[in-house]
């Protein structure tokens, strides 16, 4: 992994954690957040002819998501742009 790859999960791990609160508020809650998974670590959907979880090619890849605290998804910056509730289209 190169120095900004991990420049960005470290971003994207502090945005979450800065979320935490939030995420207290609804007593552990998680909500789908799509482009905020590295490649190979998403949650699931992941597009066609993928079995799931873990099936995301690229960082940040638009249509699979990550599980995250409730109310932290669209506060999470990577350097392809923010987590969205919705798929992003490519």
């Amino acid at each position: 992994m190169n120095n900004l790859a991990l420049a960005a999960a470290a971003v994207a791990l502090a945005s979450i954690a800065a979320g935490a609160t939030a995420a207290e508020n609804t007593e552990g809650a998680m909500e789908k957040c799509y482009g905020v998974a590295l490649a190979g670590q998403n949650d699931c959907k992941a597009g066609a002819g993928t079995s799931c979880a873990g099936t995301s090619k690229v960082d940040y890849q638009g249509n699979a998501w990550k599980n995250v605290p409730a109310g932290t998804c669209t506060s999470i910056k990577t350097p392809e742009g923010m987590g969205s509730l919705t798929p992003i289209e490519s």
